[in-house]
């Protein structure tokens, strides 16, 4: 779905996360991230992806990584499903979908015979420099960060 590829510059981004509080690229100048886009807080596959993250953050952390996760709820939305789920790192609630359309993640899925337009679950790993380093657009929920730090 995403135009963006291997070796590309990540697209800067602005937002807020589920507190209000201002996040953007620069924030992670010098940093490993891992940004993982998902349709919709609280729902099955999503809950089981950040937990699956959530779980295992200890071990991103150790390999110098930050994560944030991204969709298009409200602030309010990402604040209950971070708390419900004891999530250790932000989420941005990109309602306006600035951040979700750089990425190139918007755009139409189907499902149960229905075409519509959402989100496609697809996760960036960003080096450092800015750099994408990977991209994983068959996300499986219950194993995600084995996907990452494969």
């Amino acid at each position: 779905m995403t135009t963006l590829q291997i070796g590309d510059l990540a697209p800067l981004f602005k937002g807020v996360d589920q507190d209000g509080q201002p996040r953007e690229s620069k924030d992670y100048t010098g940093k490993k991230l891992v940004i993982f886009f998902y349709p919709k807080a609280s729902t099955p596959g999503c809950t089981t992806q950040a937990c699956n993250l959530r779980d295992n953050y200890e071990r991103f952390q150790s390999l110098g990584y930050e994560i944030l996760g991204i969709s298009a709820d409200s602030v309010a939305r990402q604040a209950k499903f971070q708390e419900k789920n004891a999530l250790p790192f932000p989420l941005l609630a990109d309602e306006d979908r600035t951040v979700i359309e750089a990425f190139g993640v918007w755009g139409p899925k189907k499902f149960m015979g229905r075409t519509y337009d959402g989100i496609h679950r697809t996760t960036f790993v960003i080096d450092e420099k800015g750099v994408i380093s990977d991209i994983i657009g068959q996300v499986k929920t219950k194993v995600h960060a084995d996907q990452i730090l494969k």
